[in-house]
């Protein structure tokens, strides 16, 4: 069995929900086969137990052939010794085919979550993003399912057929049209319960969508005094999932009932004009039995056809809905013609700003503006919606492909992401490095006493999001992370902005000790990170004003000096309220 999630789910058919679904089914092509053949056996296995009864009855006991009649019984328990292997080994894959189906379509929308970045959640909002994940991946996965069953359902269907016209067309014709009339029948209550189903699940959809979207704000919501008009949304849409549950149960109810009452009356039909043909010896009484056996067991091909036409139309709306979430187009894309970046360490060069970044050596940048060193580091790495006339030793990086440049030149941001996992996992995702390794990269990121307070150390789990983290201790353990990539040319964005004075002293130190020999780029006005660059670079309206060492820039230039100064003064009032919280 393939292990999941899968090492590549492979680039999806988007041209629509039905190409869609035949992809996602090409992809299992091996298990959904299996589980044919498991279905066609199953379902014949049982459609066959009429026929073996009829048999013994008129061979067996009519004739009273003893043999005749043990020989038939033991047809009978061989049919349902298959019936009961043949179904297991089927409900196995059609649990995998299902999960098979579900957890592609799951890895897909995670995979172009990541690779869109910012786009995805601009284009359509995140409960939307979830509730694909949660629900829709489900449902696409159920027609897989149910596939195995249905096409053992033809097959049996088409065997009973000829059994039954080759005994009484008369008696059969009443079977073969009558079950799928009897179903046709519950199908009138069917249609309109699916389309109040459906108006349920969108009601419970939004009511998802509006939950996972208000979480995500609820910090803001606090802040404006929002949460009361929330709870009073959330309320209202409480109270229409509700109602619309509630129209779902009369309609369900009733077709609950029709199930038990329609076919009862069926049976009764089938089984008086079947005891007229015994009476005028059309038909023995065995092929009576095997009638009565295959009108109950026609119930279920059938219904499994209904179950499957309702799955394929659930999972071609759900196929709807993922594929507009993987047809979001990401902010940084590779162009028509892409070449590739030159060897080695190079010169970065940015015309916008003005800014060169020589090989091998740490600069620093320095803004009046945050936003203008954050908007240089997302045109160094070719990130978000900026467009970038950088260059990489002469070849502009928009020309080159995205894999290659992320895998040449890593940007770190300042706001860290964690996500549920191992320590191990969240700062080595890639799981290419040595303990020695990691916990190199964790004292450099002055985190060692992270991994101390930790119950299992690097095996030790990480909540969602970090949250058992302060913001301090997920910014080191960014920075651990970004120095594991072991970059060629590595940016970071005020890596150093949320730990104290003392603990970014150590860090400046270490990172430029760590960092000897590869292209460092650092934004940040911090005097004690400032001072271990090898060249600092001021900014100003996002071009570059000065550029030298940071002692010689505090002694020439005065804007330098204001930033920087400016810079130390807000550190010192963060130290201030520091300690005042600590006495508090």
């Amino acid at each position: 069995m393939q292990p999941l999630p899968y090492a590549d789910p492979g680039t999806p058919d988007l041209r629509g929900p039905a190409r869609f679904m035949l992809w996602v089914a090409r992809g299992q092509v091996r298990s959904l086969s299996l589980g044919v053949v498991c279905g066609i056996t199953w379902m014949l296995s049982q459609a066959l137990v009429p026929a073996a009864v009829s048999r013994a009855i008129d061979d067996g006991i009519r004739a009273h052939d003893t043999g005749r009649l043990w020989l038939w019984a033991g047809v009978v328990l061989a049919l349902a010794v298959v019936s009961a292997g043949s179904g297991a080994i089927r409900h196995r894959f059609a649990v995998e085919n299902w999960l098979r189906a579900a957890f592609r379509a799951v890895q897909l929308i995670g995979w172009h979550a990541a690779s869109t970045g910012s786009a995805l959640p601009r284009t359509m909002p995140t409960g939307q993003v979830v509730a694909s994940v949660a629900s829709d991946a489900m449902r696409l996965g159920a027609s897989y399912d149910t596939f195995a069953r249905f096409v053992g359902a033809i097959v049996s269907y088409v065997v009973v057929a000829i059994l039954l016209l080759t005994s009484s067309v008369r008696l059969g014709l009443v079977v073969l049209l009558g079950v799928p009339i009897l179903l046709a029948t519950l199908t009138v209550v069917m249609k309109p319960l699916q389309k109040r189903q459906a108006a349920q699940r969108e009601e419970s959809g939004r009511l998802t969508e509006l939950g996972a979207d208000t979480v995500a704000g609820l910090r803001v919501l606090r802040g404006i005094g929002g949460e009361q008009t929330f709870l009073r949304r959330y309320e209202e849409q409480s109270q229409r999932v509700r109602t619309t549950g509630v129209r779902v149960a009369g309609l369900q109810s009733t077709l609950d009932a029709a199930q038990v009452l329609l076919p009862g009356l069926f049976m009764l039909v089938v089984t008086w004009l079947g005891a007229r043909s015994v009476h005028d010896g059309s038909i023995t009484p065995g092929q009576l039995v095997a009638f009565y056996g295959y009108a109950a067991f026609l119930v279920m091909p059938l219904r499994t056809a209904t179950e499957m036409t309702d799955k394929v139309i659930r999972s071609l709306v759900a196929s709807r809905k993922i594929i507009a979430v993987l047809q979001v187009r990401s902010d940084t894309v590779d162009a028509d013609t892409v070449i590739d970046l030159p060897a080695g360490p190079q010169p970065l060069v940015d015309p916008t700003s003005g800014l060169t970044v020589e090989p091998g050596r740490l600069t620093a940048v320095v803004s009046a503006r945050p936003e203008d060193s954050a908007a240089l580091a997302d045109r160094l790495g070719r990130f978000g919606t900026t467009s970038t006339d950088v260059t990489f030793g002469g070849t502009p990086v928009a020309d080159v492909p995205l894999a290659q440049l992320r895998s040449r030149v890593v940007v770190s941001e300042t706001d860290p992401r964690l996500f549920t996992g191992t320590l191990r996992g969240e700062i080595d995702p890639q799981g290419t490095a040595s303990d020695t390794e990691l916990l190199a990269a964790l004292e450099v990121a002055s985190a060692a006493d992270v991994l101390d307070a930790l119950d299992g150390g690097l095996d030790a789990e990480v909540e969602e999001r970090g949250r058992s983290f302060s913001g301090g201790q997920r910014q080191r353990l960014a920075l651990a992370r970004a120095l594991l990539t072991k970059a060629e040319t590595l940016v970071l964005v005020e890596p150093t902005s949320a730990v104290d004075a003392h603990t970014e002293a150590r860090i400046a130190g270490r990172l430029a000790d760590s960092r000897r020999g590869r292209t460092t780029v650092v934004m940040t006005a911090s005097p004690l990170v400032l001072d271990q660059a090898d060249v600092v670079v001021l900014l100003v309206e996002g071009r570059e004003l000065v550029r030298g060492t940071h002692a010689e820039l505090m002694a020439t230039s005065t804007a330098y000096r204001r930033v920087v100064v400016r810079g130390e003064e807000h550190e010192e009032d963060q130290e201030e309220v520091s300690t005042v919280d600590s006495h508090d």
